[in-house]
């Protein structure tokens, strides 16, 4: 992890939101398969649409498919497996000012869409009683504040929330929807539900 990859220590990445990160390559022609960060992929990879890396390298998608849940894209200029290969793991992203789009599998109504710079500041609710809340589906729990979200980083394998406690410790957690099950930016907060020990890490 690196500094730069912070929503409040790097201006680029705050004008950006991720749509994909490349995975290996499929078949010979040059086509790869992603893992996906959009609620509409359709969209996002219709052909002619410009991805952009961090860096400001352009990949304009040539067509793409869906298949047994998958998406399989293939972009201009990229004609064989070698050049497939080289762009595993590599993520991309539109400019934030494209049309609103969610950044979270819970948050897929447009309407209510949000940013993952839109999570820094957020207060953070711990749920009181685990079992009960799963039971529950998470609706109308008890939790009590512990501190807010101080920063949003990007790891390898999956985004991760930086919280700022109140004890003024710092504690990383995986941004997945089974540690944080709820996130109002409206209410100005997110609910969270994570394993014994993950906040003492």
């Amino acid at each position: 992890m690196r500094a730069a990859d912070s929503t409040h220590t790097n201006p680029q990445q705050r004008k950006l939101l991720r749509v994909c990160r490349i995975g290996r390559a499929q078949g010979l022609k040059g086509e790869v398969n992603v893992r996906i960060f959009t609620d509409d992929p359709a969209r996002r990879f219709a052909p002619g649409t410009v991805l952009v890396t961090k860096d400001g390298r352009e990949y304009t998608v040539k067509r793409s498919r869906n298949f047994k849940n998958r998406w399989i894209v293939l972009f201009d200029a990229i004609n064989d497996r070698n050049d497939s290969e080289a762009l595993n793991g590599l993520d991309l992203f539109i400019p934030k000012d494209e049309p609103t789009e969610t950044s979270h599998a819970s948050n897929s109504d447009e309407e209510d869409a949000w940013f993952l710079d839109d999570l820094v500041d957020l207060e953070v609710l711990l749920v009181d009683d685990s079992e009960a809340a799963r039971k529950a589906d998470y609706d109308g729990v008890d939790a009590h504040p512990i501190g807010r979200v101080s920063g949003v980083f990007n790891n390898t394998a999956q985004d991760l929330l930086e919280i700022r406690l109140e004890s003024g410790k710092k504690s990383l957690i995986p941004f997945v929807e089974q540690i944080v099950p709820i996130v109002d930016v409206d209410e100005d907060y997110i609910l969270i539900d994570p394993p014994a020990g993950l906040l003492d890490l």
